[in-house]
């Protein structure tokens, strides 16, 4: 009996789960539309006019360029920062290997907001000013971790002896590099990316310390919080940012599996 009732029980959990994940997320896109200032039901009507409002305003509009700036710098260099210490970690079998994993995924378990006042004291010890970039750097540290074990766990699933076959027809490291690990790697590479993308754009303790004038998008909206007007209009910035967030995840997702199930070792085999 206990065997037939567990499906059931898990069935009810994984609703309760998603409901209380992705409820909160329906209830915004539905207010975004939403023909009032208040977010209480019943609802006013249907409008789009606080999504006309987000191409008026200038100060969104540059708040959200620095944060695409800001992400796709910070991903790019932490995706690369990324498979190099994945590749030292899985092909080289280094001294103190276990202390540099460890030291490298550290940024994962650091509250944002302790590791934020960190990087200012840092700064501004160093005498750097606050700005875009340095924020940039920040978004770098945190992202850094999560490329690292998207791309050793594809490492990890495939044998370095095609490395070695490339070497024994002739071709160097750097080019077994280049032409047999990064292509087969290439699914992690674009998930790394994607994943730290979606990391730093969303990002918000960190920037509020160090992004000095130069205001992201997160900070920006929620400076305009205490408006109430503004309101409606940040709410469907925040409708947007969710639904791309959700499906740059899945795409991650899926090139993460994809990479996954397509084993190299099977290809050798073939």
């Amino acid at each position: 009996m206990l065997k037939h009732k567990l499906p059931s029980i898990g069935a009810v959990y994984v609703v309760i789960i998603c409901a209380l994940l992705y409820l909160p997320i329906a209830l915004l896109i539905v207010f975004s539309f939403n023909n009032a200032t208040s977010l209480t039901f019943p609802l006013k009507g249907f409008t789009l006019q606080w999504y006309q409002q987000l191409g008026q305003n200038s100060e969104l509009l540059a708040s959200l360029r620095n944060s695409l700036l800001i992400a796709f710098g910070s991903s790019a260099l932490a995706t690369v920062l990324g498979t190099m210490g994945a590749i030292a970690i899985v092909r080289f079998n280094l001294p103190g290997r276990g202390i540099f994993l460890a030291v490298s995924t550290m940024p994962l378990v650091i509250p944002y907001v302790i590791l934020g006042v960190a990087l200012l004291i840092l700064l501004n010890q160093a005498g750097i000013p606050l700005s875009a970039p340095a924020a940039g750097f920040a978004h770098v540290i945190i992202s850094i971790p999560y490329a690292i074990l998207i791309i050793s766990s594809r490492l990890v699933g495939f044998p370095d002896n095609l490395e070695e076959a490339a070497m024994d027809l002739g071709a160097s490291y750097w080019e077994a590099l280049l032409k047999v690990t990064i292509p087969i790697v290439s699914p992690a590479l674009l998930a790394s990316f994607l994943l730290c993308f979606t990391i730093s754009f969303d990002e918000y303790s960190i920037a509020s310390f160090l992004v000095g004038t130069d205001t992201t998008l997160p900070v920006y909206m929620f400076s305009q919080l205490r408006f109430p007007t503004r309101l409606p209009m940040i709410i469907a910035m925040a409708a947007i940012i969710m639904t791309l967030t959700m499906l740059a995840m899945l795409i991650s997702e899926w090139l993460r599996r994809a990479g996954q199930n397509s084993s190299p070792s099977k290809e050798a085999k073939s």
